[in-house]
C-alpha cells in the first residue's frame, strides 16, 4: 500500500512538472497532429462573443468528427466576470475565449495568468505583428455609426459628430448601454482620448472654439456630457438598436453606433444599415477580436485545433473555418484573408484604431462620468 501511494505521489509530481512542456508541444504540432490528442479529450468549450458560433460548430465537428464543440454565445464583458469568477474558485471549465474588450484583457486577465497565448505555427507569419503581440486577434471589428440608406440615399445625415448633440437629432441616437457593454464603453473612451480631433471638429461645426466644463478633461468628454443631456436613447440589445435605425420602410429613422457587420443581414431583415464612414473627425472605432485559451483548459489540444480551425484555410476567404466572418465591416487578422468585396476596403475606413493600454488607463473614468450621467 505504501510502494502504491509513493508511486501515485511521484507520478502526480512528473506529471505537474512536464505540464508546460506539454503545453509546448501541443503549441507546435501541426493540426493533424493535434486532432489525434484533441479526439482523445472528446470536445471543446468555447465562450464568444458572436451567436455566429453556432456556425463554427457545425463546421468543426463536420472537419473533426469524435470532438464535441460547445459554443456558448456570452457578451465579452459577462465572459470575463465569469472567467474570473469560476477561476477565483479553482473552476476551469472553458477552453476558448473569443472576446473583445481588449483593454480589460491585456490589463487584468493576461498578466494574472487566467488566459494564454496560442498562435498557430501555419498562420504566425501572415498576421501583423501588432495582431499577434499579446494574444492572438482572429479579426478586426467595429463600433461605427450607422445609419438608414433608404432614408438617407445621398448619403450619411451626419457629417459632423457634433450634431448629435443638437436639437436636430434629440432623442435621436441610440447606443447599447456602456454600463453593460464594454464595446460601447470603449467607443466613448476612445472620444475621450482624441480632444484635439474633437476641438477641431467642434469649430469646423459650430464655428467658434469649444468651451470645456471645469470639471472634464477635454472637448471628448465634453461631447459624451452633451451626448447624454441631448437625450441619447441607450438600448438593452444590438439587435433592437439594429432593427430601430435600420428598418427599410422608418422615414425619419435614428442613427446608432453598432458593429459595421451588422448590414449583412440587411436582406434578411429588411434593414438599410450603412456605415456612416464620411462623419469627421471619426465613425467609431476598430478593435481586436481575440483568440485566447483559458488557464487550465480542461482540452488543451482540442482548444489549440479550434483556434487553428477558426484562423481559416489557405483560400482567398478562409474557407469553412472563417466563412461565418467573412462579411462586410469583419477584417481578417491573416491578411491574406480578402475584404469582402461589400465592404469598404480596411485602409479606407474611416475609424479610429484602439490603443488598449490607453483605453484600460482611461476606462474607470469615463465609466464614472457616464454612470452620473445616466
Amino acid at each position: 500500500m505504501m510502494k502504491y501511494s509513493m508511486t501515485g505521489a511521484v507520478l502526480v509530481a512528473v506529471l505537474m512538472t512536464t505540464a508546460p512542456a506539454m503545453a509546448q508541444d501541443l503549441d507546435t504540432m501541426p493540426p493533424e497532429e493535434l486532432y489525434e490528442v484533441a479526439k482523445t479529450e472528446g470536445s471543446v468549450t468555447v465562450f464568444s462573443l458572436s451567436s455566429r458560433i453556432a456556425r463554427i460548430e457545425t463546421a468543426f465537428e463536420a472537419k473533426y468528427p469524435g470532438i464535441d464543440l460547445i459554443g456558448l454565445d456570452i457578451t465579452s464583458t459577462k465572459q470575463i466576470a465569469r472567467l474570473e469568477a469560476e477561476q477565483r474558485a479553482e473552476i476551469y471549465a472553458v477552453d476558448v475565449l473569443y472576446l473583445s474588450e481588449a483593454p480589460v484583457v491585456l490589463r487584468d486577465l493576461l498578466p494574472n495568468g487566467m488566459v494564454t497565448k496560442y498562435v498557430p505555427q501555419r498562420v504566425a507569419d501572415q498576421v501583423p505583428a501588432e495582431l499577434q503581440a499579446d494574444l492572438l486577434t482572429h479579426r478586426l471589428s467595429t463600433r461605427a455609426l450607422m445609419y438608414n440608406e433608404a432614408a438617407y440615399p445621398n448619403g450619411t445625415p451626419i457629417a459632423n459628430l457634433w450634431q448629435l448633440t443638437t436639437d436636430e437629432w434629440r432623442g435621436k441616437v441610440l447606443m447599447e448601454d456602456p454600463s453593460q457593454r464594454g464595446e460601447a464603453l470603449d467607443l466613448l473612451t476612445e472620444i475621450s482620448l482624441r480632444n484635439d480631433e474633437m476641438a477641431e471638429a467642434y469649430e469646423a461645426q459650430f464655428g467658434t472654439p469649444i468651451i470645456v466644463d471645469d470639471d472634464l478633461e477635454g472637448a471628448g468628454e465634453q461631447f459624451i456630457r452633451d451626448l447624454f443631456n441631448n437625450d441619447l436613447v441607450m438600448v438593452s440589445s444590438s439587435s433592437a438598436l439594429r432593427s430601430a435605425v435600420g428598418d427599410i420602410n422608418a422615414t425619419d429613422p435614428s442613427v446608432g453606433w453598432t458593429t459595421y457587420s451588422a448590414a449583412r443581414d440587411n436582406e434578411e431583415e429588411g434593414w438599410a444599415l450603412q456605415i456612416s464612414n464620411d462623419t469627421v473627425p471619426s465613425a467609431g472605432i476598430l478593435f481586436p477580436a481575440l483568440l485566447t485559451i483559458a488557464k487550465n483548459a480542461p482540452n488543451p489540444a482540442a482548444a489549440r485545433l479550434l483556434i487553428d480551425f477558426m484562423m481559416g484555410d489557405d483560400s482567398p476567404t478562409g474557407g469553412p473555418g472563417f466563412e461565418p466572418f467573412y462579411v462586410q465591416g469583419d477584417y481578417a487578422a491573416r491578411r491574406t484573408i480578402e475584404d469582402h468585396p461589400d465592404a469598404i476596403p480596411l485602409e479606407d475606413l474611416n475609424l479610429w484604431t484602439m490603443d488598449p493600454a490607453a483605453t484600460g488607463a482611461a476606462r474607470a473614468r469615463v465609466l464614472d462620468l457616464i454612470l452620473v450621467l445616466q
